[in-house]
């Protein structure tokens, strides 16, 4: 059987050196742009396999931030995300064969946007507003869209980054909490997508090759979250969502 990498274009390439860039720097110091390695991978392998190729080196990178960030976790919050987080996995688990790869795009990005809404009203219109939602249901949404939405195309990076921006974390607990909530998030997806034929071993291989740029987009990013304020970490955030979002509707 031949390599996977010998069929590697040079557009294939650095489309994987780009994606390990973002992964590391999205892992460690920029939550919002997890949506671009998303897109730039699709746009150049095979839905299914850009999807798995994606999975492989966000594994790596959330082992990174864990020995990072690992006491800036809140694992309480964690806790209670994971039984809903749980069954939107087991929801995408049953559904991703059976969709349409742009409607599910669609729809992802119709849900981010809608959250990237309620966010800027809440910042802006409702600056002044105290309360935050605090009722059961609004974790569990939040859980639920993060685990469907990263089993189907690893997209619940804008989903849990305006769930924390509504929980007023600081920047480095939402780094830290993210970055446990995604290893267990992702390390159970592993089997999922090698059953799915999402993985393989040629994919693996290439992921592994991708690890020193995993590693130096994760030393940017941790330098990087060191300089940025909070205001303008929130920004950022925002921002990348809303442009992720509107790029899974409308291309």
């Amino acid at each position: 059987m031949d390599s996977f990498l010998d069929g590697f274009t040079i557009w294939n390439a650095a489309a994987l050196i780009a994606s390990a860039l973002l992964i590391g720097l999205n892992k460690t110091g920029i939550p919002g742009i997890g949506l671009l390695p998303v897109l730039l991978l699709t746009m150049t392998f095979p839905t299914r396999l850009s999807t798995g190729l994606q999975l492989g080196m966000l594994c790596m990178a959330d082992v990174i931030a864990v020995i990072w960030y690992r006491r800036n976790a809140n694992w309480r919050l964690i806790l209670r995300l994971i039984p809903a987080a749980a069954a939107g996995l087991l929801a995408g688990t049953l559904l991703v064969n059976q969709l349409n790869d742009r409607t599910m795009a669609v729809t992802i990005g119709i849900i981010v946007l809608f959250l990237c809404g309620i966010s800027i009203v809440k910042d802006y219109v409702l600056k002044d507003a105290k309360r935050i939602p605090t009722h059961w249901t609004f974790g569990a949404t939040a859980g639920f869209l993060a685990g469907f939405t990263t089993l189907i195309a690893n997209a619940a990076g804008p989903v849990m980054a305006l769930y924390f921006l509504a929980l007023k974390l600081e920047k480095k607990e939402y780094v830290g909490t993210g970055a446990w909530f995604f290893l267990l998030m992702n390390w159970t997806k592993l089997p999922i997508f090698v059953c799915q034929e999402r993985i393989t071993l040629q994919s693996a291989m290439a992921d592994l090759i991708m690890l020193p740029f995993i590693i130096l987009g994760a030393i940017v990013g941790i330098v990087m979250l060191k300089h940025i304020s909070q205001e303008w970490f929130n920004k950022i955030v925002v921002i990348f969502s809303i442009i992720a979002a509107l790029k899974l509707i409308f291309f």
